[in-house]
């Protein structure tokens, strides 16, 4: 299965998910429509639900640090995460994360000090480049092309702006680089992070955009990961090119609390995987598989999808294989191959 192959507007961006949970809000109240975990191994789903206090169909809860301190409170549970996405059938997807006592965990850098910012031009561009994107999610043009090594929307005002990163990036490469290890600013490191991966000389920003995935804030890992997710794309179809993203950290993401970490991380990983090399997939197997395998089982498929293609290439069966099972809808009977359970 090529990268192109799993959809990357399944993965969102997450301004995009959140403009559609925010529009859904002016609508109505939103509701719930799945319900889904992550981490949870030990601990009964009951006792989760309980806390949760709602239910399918029920709106979203109130307070979520609320939901949060209470799933934190059952036993053995050591944090509780709830994340809202769009969309199932109109209404939101709530993702229930718990970090058990013993657990692996996703550590975060040190929160950087230091006052250095990107220069107006930039920050105008991005901010106009965020207007255009709400634009684009309202006529439903969220289509991108990731072939050159970084998006490209289909939405002409979006597109007008990436290009015009293509020059930003080239003009201020070092202040981007400082600022996105450097600067105290989650905003200031966010744009850096997305803008960074448009150097026509993607090779120059790896190392940094890697060190970028373990950032202390949830968007900046997420711009982060886009951008070595589009240059990943580029590496796999020009090998020549001797571009080499590791898959270390994305590997260890699939652990996260943070919901947009596991599925961003899965999504890279299918390109990083596209070869079958037996190192990343050995690491894989033995760092990851309990995670990978709960996301394939997730109701809402386009988020379960790539963690499915990842299980099937650890288990070492064929694309085509991977892919009648899964336009057969016979997950489970592939996953239970995969983690060697009696079907």
């Amino acid at each position: 299965m090529k990268p192109d192959q799993v959809p990357m507007r399944h993965n969102c961006l997450r301004f995009i998910c959140l403009f559609l949970l925010s529009a859904l809000a002016i609508a109505q109240a939103p509701r719930i429509g799945l319900i889904d975990f992550y981490g949870r191994r030990k601990v009964p789903e009951t006792q989760v639900r309980k806390a949760l206090g709602a239910q399918e169909g029920d709106p979203l809860p109130r307070s979520k640090s609320d939901v949060e301190e209470a799933m934190e409170k059952i036993p053995n549970v050591t944090r509780a995460r709830l994340e809202a996405v769009c969309c199932d059938s109109g209404k939101a997807i709530l993702y229930i994360g718990i970090e058990e006592k013993g657990a692996p965990h996703f550590d975060y850098n040190s929160l950087p000090s230091g006052e250095m910012n990107l220069p107006p031009e930039v920050h105008e561009e991005y901010a106009g480049f965020l207007g255009a994107v709400n634009q684009a999610v309202r006529s439903g043009q969220t289509s991108e092309n990731l072939r050159q090594g970084h998006s490209l929307m289909n939405h002409p005002e979006v597109r007008a702006h990436q290009e015009k990163f293509l020059e930003l990036a080239k003009t201020h490469l070092k202040i981007l680089k400082d600022v996105l290890r450097n600067s105290a600013d989650e905003e200031q490191r966010a744009m850096a992070a997305y803008i960074a991966g448009y150097v026509p000389k993607k090779e120059e920003v790896v190392n940094d955009l890697q060190y970028a995935l373990r950032d202390p804030d949830d968007t900046v890992r997420n711009n982060a990961m886009r951008a070595l997710s589009a240059i990943a794309v580029l590496a796999s179809q020009e090998p020549g090119l001797g571009i080499k993203v590791a898959p270390t950290w994305f590997i260890e993401m699939l652990d996260s609390l943070i919901w947009q970490d596991r599925t961003a991380a899965a999504v890279a990983l299918v390109t990083l995987t596209e070869t079958r090399d037996a190192r990343v997939l050995d690491h894989l197997r033995e760092r990851a598989l309990p995670s990978l395998l709960e996301m394939a089982r997730w109701k809402h498929l386009p988020h379960a999808l790539p963690s499915f293609i990842l299980a099937g290439r650890i288990a070492g069966i064929p694309e085509a294989e991977i892919q009648e099972a899964w336009k057969g809808g016979d997950r489970e009977a592939l996953l239970k191959r995969v983690s060697g359970e009696k079907k």
